[in-house]
């Protein structure tokens, strides 16, 4: 199933002072220029996103964070709940980011509360899967994928609003990406896994792709069936280029 509104966000990741916001507003008044049809979001690192919500403020891009405890509030120096992300003016959530699943050993069933936490802030999870290139090259892909599905989704993604994310990991940041039959295939497999998981309601959710996604190849990826969008990491720091990108959907 092609959608024909996308969500394209990009993952600043660990990137960004106060200056970048310049980035995020030269965006922002391309987009008032020219409207996109698309849905498009930023993730800054948590420090921007107030001010990335006030400079973007009555526009058209959408803020995320880039994580979220699982739990409401408590002892948990240096974590960011939910609430607090919406409550600085984030709508989105990145949760379970293969750089957090293979640097920070986070498991499905810490992403699934996660994502179950963002889900009760009122915030929309963009919920990341992706096999390693040795899981790739062992045949893996598609079971490592389909398992992480069911198991780093709540009974609540039934009900919400959310995103899925397919990153190779070996293709982030690599410069490197799987061919359209490879992103195809695991796409078709992953919407197969959200309706086993979530019925019906498995049918709604876009399913991203992300790793490597630049200029010069984000117009075929996101026209290959079942890719709803894309998750940008490098490219979503310069407006040109992320701009391109929305462009290209």
């Amino acid at each position: 199933m092609k959608q024909s509104v996308k969500l394209i966000a990009g993952n600043w990741k660990m990137n960004g002072l106060a200056a970048a916001l310049a980035e995020a507003e030269a965006l922002r008044r391309a987009l008032d220029a020219e409207p996109s049809p698309h849905r498009v979001a930023l993730c800054p690192p948590a420090t921007l996103i107030a001010l990335m919500a006030s400079a973007l403020k009555g526009g058209p891009i959408l803020i995320g964070g880039q994580d979220c405890h699982d739990k409401a509030s408590g002892a948990f120096t240096g974590s960011i709940s939910a609430a607090m992300l919406g409550d600085a003016g984030a709508r989105l959530v990145i949760v379970g980011h293969s750089e957090r699943r293979q640097g920070l050993g986070e498991t499905d069933a810490l992403i699934a509360a996660k994502t179950a936490a963002a889900l009760a802030a009122g915030l929309e999870p963009i919920v990341c899967v992706g096999e390693t290139l040795d899981q790739r090259k062992a045949g893996q892909a598609i079971d490592v994928v389909r398992g992480q599905i069911l198991a780093s989704l709540p009974d609540a993604a039934a009900a919400a609003p959310f995103a899925l994310a397919y990153e190779p990991v070996w293709a982030i940041g690599t410069g490197l990406t799987p061919t359209l039959e490879e992103i195809e295939a695991v796409h078709a497999a992953a919407r197969a896994a959200l309706i086993e998981r979530l019925g019906e309601a498995g049918r709604a959710a876009s399913i991203l792709y992300g790793g490597s996604v630049k200029p010069n190849n984000a117009g075929e990826i996101l026209s290959a069936a079942e890719v709803g969008g894309a998750l940008v990491g490098g490219a979503s720091l310069k407006a040109d280029d992320f701009l391109a990108i929305v462009r290209a959907a």
